[in-house]
C-alpha cells in the first residue's frame, strides 16, 4: 500500500504499502497477520501463531530491526485489533501499532476515549487506519446505505474523533453521531507538530478521495505502478507486495513458486479482501492483464489467483533491486512504507538488515 501524508501502509517476498507525505523524512512499517487462521499469505502455520507471545515476538522483532511498527489489520471474524494492539505496545517500548479501526464499530466517543488512553499509556505510540470497506456489519449490529452514505458517515466520525482529542466539552449533532457535553480523558499530549494520533485513510473511489483530501493525515494506495501513484498523487494534491532474496534469481524463484501454489489453492489464505472489491482493489487486480511485471520489478501475476490487498501485488528482487524501486515511489513524494513478506517473523529481521539501511541511506 502506498500512501501520502495529507496536508488538513519489502525485499523478499514483501507486501508494501508506501505513503505520501509532504516531507523528507520516511517512515518503514510492517504488517502483523492478526488472524485467527494459520498460515496467513503463505506465514508458517506454526502451533500458537495468533497467542501474545507469538504476536509479541513479531512487535520485540520489528523494534530490534529497525522499523517503526506495524499495521494490524480488522474485520470481523479476527481477534478484535485494539484489543491486540493494546496488548503488544504493553509489552514494547517503541513499537509504534498502526491500528486498522471501522467507524460503525466504534462510536466516536467511545473510540475517542480508547485511543486518547493507549496514547497516553504508551507515550504517543497510537496510529489510527480508518476503514471504510465492507464487513459483516449484521454480525456486530451494524448497517450502512450506499457508497455515499458510508464515506459521508465515516467523514463525520473521522472530525468528530478529531475533535474530542483536541477540544473539551463538544457538543455536535450530525447526521449520523451525535455528543453533548463531551471532554475525552486523559487529554492527548501534543509532541512537537503531532496534536493527536495520525489518521490514515485509503480508498481508490471518488467518494474515498474526498473523504481522504480533507480529513485524513496519511492517504494509503495499494502498490501500483508508478504511473497510477502519480496520477492518484497529483489527483489528491488539489502499501503490493514486495519479494526479497538475497539475489534477484533467487527471489524471483521463490516469487513464482509462491505464485504456484497460490494457483493450486486458487488464492486460500491470501484473499482477505475479496468478499467485496472496493474500487482500489479492482485496479490492483485488473493490473495483471498490462502484463506479469510492470515497471521494473512489479510483480502482477498473484492477481490471477486471487491474491488479495498488499498480497495482489509484490516487489520482487534482491534488496538493492528492491530499493530502488521503493526510491522511484519515494521520489514521487511517498514517504511512509508499510511492507511485509511472509515467512513473516524472519523476513522483519532480514528486510530490517538488509532493506532498511539501503533506503535510509
Amino acid at each position: 500500500m502506498i500512501s501520502r501524508e495529507a496536508s488538513p501502509r519489502p525485499p523478499f517476498p514483501n507486501h508494501p504499502e508506501p505513503q505520501h507525505r509532504m516531507s523528507n523524512i520516511s517512515e518503514f512499517l510492517w504488517y502483523i497477520p492478526n488472524d485467527v487462521r494459520p498460515g496467513h499469505r503463505g506465514d508458517s502455520a506454526v502451533e500458537n501463531h495468533n497467542s501474545l507471545d507469538t504476536l509479541t515476538s513479531h512487535a520485540k522483532a520489528l523494534e530490534g530491526h529497525g522499523w517503526k511498527g506495524a499495521l494490524i489489520g480488522t474485520g470481523w471474524g479476527r481477534p478484535d485489533t485494539f484489543t491486540v494492539a493494546a496488548s503488544l505496545a504493553a509489552r514494547t517500548t517503541t513499537f509504534e501499532p498502526l491500528i486498522a479501526i471501522r467507524p460503525g464499530y466504534w462510536r466516536p466517543a467511545n473510540f475517542a476515549s480508547a485511543a486518547a488512553t493507549l496514547d497516553h499509556l504508551t507515550g504517543g505510540r497510537v496510529r489510527i487506519n480508518i476503514v471504510s470497506g465492507k464487513d459483516n456489519l449484521p454480525a456486530y449490529g451494524d448497517s450502512e446505505g450506499d457508497q455515499a452514505h458510508r464515506y459521508a458517515r465515516t467523514k463525520e466520525f473521522m472530525r468528530l474523533v478529531r475533535r474530542l482529542w483536541t477540544e473539551e466539552n463538544v457538543t455536535s449533532a450530525g447526521d449520523h453521531f451525535r455528543v453533548a457535553g463531551s471532554t475525552v480523558v486523559p487529554r492527548i499530549e501534543a509532541r512537537g507538530e503531532r496534536r493527536h494520533p495520525k489518521f490514515y485513510f485509503g480508498g481508490a473511489s471518488e467518494a474515498a478521495e474526498r473523504v481522504a483530501a480533507t480529513e485524513a493525515d496519511v492517504q494509503l494506495f495499494w502498490g501500483e505502478p508508478l504511473d497510477g501513484v502519480r496520477e492518484r498523487i497529483e489527483r489528491l494534491k488539489a502499501l503490493s507486495r514486495q519479494l526479497v532474496r538475497d539475489t534477484t534469481d533467487e527471489a524471483w524463484a521463490d516469487a513464482e513458486a509462491k505464485v504456484a501454489e497460490m494457483a493450486k489453492s486458487k488464492g486460500a489464505g491470501w484473499h482477505d479482501h475479496q468478499r467485496v472489491l472496493a474500487v482500489g482493489q479492482q485496479r490492483l487486480l485488473a493490473l495483471y492483464e498490462r502484463g506479469d511485471v510492470l515497471d521494473d520489478n512489479l510483480y502482477t501475476a498473484p492477481g490471477k489467483f486471487g491474491g488479495g490487498g498488499a498480497g495482489t501485488t509484490w516487489l520482487v528482487g534482491s534488496a538493492a533491486d528492491v530499493a530502488r524501486s521503493l526510491r522511484k515511489y519515494q521520489d514521487l513524494g511517498i514517504t511512509h512504507f508499510v511492507l511485509s513478506d511472509t515467512p513473516y517473523l524472519s523476513e522483519i529481521k532480514r528486510q530490517g538488515d538488509q532493506l532498511l539501511p539501503l533506503l535510509r541511506g
